[in-house]
């Protein structure tokens, strides 16, 4: 029986348009036409043998074996992307210092960072695990090359430093609560609230729209650290509020509505870079980083027919 080969060229643009949400916009990344890349699709599951979409409203889904050949699609374009860059950049040397959100800890620096190192091997990485204001100061003086930050850019806790900024993604806030504790809001207490030391732009857009609905609050828990917040909600001490990069199984986002809540906004999550740090390293990472979050923020389950 002979084996089958799939093409590169075919799975990059199922992975570009589970990642843009349509194919369309995948056909203008890959460079096809719509029909091209439609007739790429049909030849897919044909190497698949399988059926890897279905109809969902107006749109498509993926069935469970397209879950499954959308995981390998995405590692096979990954490794040889890999491939590309470190026979092209096997000679690139030098130092990057990275800051990022511990909502990315366990999201970017084992991925991003362990492929950016096998594919770099002489360049050396400094990560920075900090708070915006800390990432943003950091920027500032020259102390870090890259930094993701939540806020837009020229908005954040403290500052009004210009930066050097690009827009990452747009994720919705929302109320985090305990995943094995029961606990239920009564309205007759105020709303017992876990939140980080201030400032916090999080923790300021849930008081905002407590108070637009009415509803009073009390803040419950301080920490200066995401650990201690999980730990907090964990426990059932009260709700925080976050997006859902990152969230530990023991705290759950709460369903629109759960509650009674009232809506949160986006929150816009940018990668800044220090003024003169241009080089070939600096800006293979930030491609990396980028192309990391952006993935873990696009649902990979409905697409859009166009």
């Amino acid at each position: 029986m002979s084996q089958t080969t799939f093409d590169l060229a075919v799975l990059r643009s199922f992975v570009a348009g589970m990642d843009l949400g349509s194919f369309a916009k995948a056909a203008d990344r890959v460079g096809r036409s719509t029909s091209a890349v439609s007739a790429q699709l049909r030849k897919l599951e044909e190497q698949a043998g399988a059926t890897l979409f279905r109809k969902s409203g107006r749109g498509l889904a993926l069935t469970d074996a397209g879950e499954v050949m959308l995981g390998y699609a995405r590692r096979l374009v990954e490794l040889n992307d890999e491939a590309a860059v470190a026979i092209r950049g096997i000679d690139l040397e030098g130092w990057i210092r990275l800051g990022l959100q511990e909502d990315f800890g366990e999201v970017v620096l084992p991925d991003v960072l362990g492929r950016f190192a096998r594919a770099h091997p002489k360049v050396r990485i400094e990560a920075r695990v900090a708070r915006n204001t800390e990432l943003l100061e950091r920027i500032d003086t020259g102390q870090l090359d890259l930094a993701l930050v939540w806020g837009a850019p020229g908005v954040t806790d403290d500052s009004n430093a210009a930066m050097i900024a690009e827009p990452i993604a747009a994720p919705p806030m929302r109320w985090i609560a305990s995943s094995t504790v029961p606990w239920q809001f009564s309205a007759d207490e105020p709303l017992p609230l876990i939140a980080f030391d201030r400032p916090c732009l999080f923790h300021s857009a849930a008081v905002a729209a407590l108070d637009r609905a009415g509803i009073k609050w009390r803040v419950a828990f301080t920490s200066p650290s995401l650990s201690g917040l999980w730990a907090a909600a964990a426990a059932g001490l009260g709700v925080t509020v976050r997006t859902r990069y990152g969230l530990p199984s023991t705290v759950r986002a709460l369903h629109a509505g759960e509650w009674e809540l009232p809506a949160l906004p986006s929150i816009p999550l940018a990668l800044h870079r220090a003024s003169g740090s241009a080089s070939p390293p600096v800006e293979r990472l930030a491609a990396l980083v980028m192309a990391s979050v952006r993935q873990a923020h696009v649902p990979s389950s409905e697409i859009a027919l166009a």
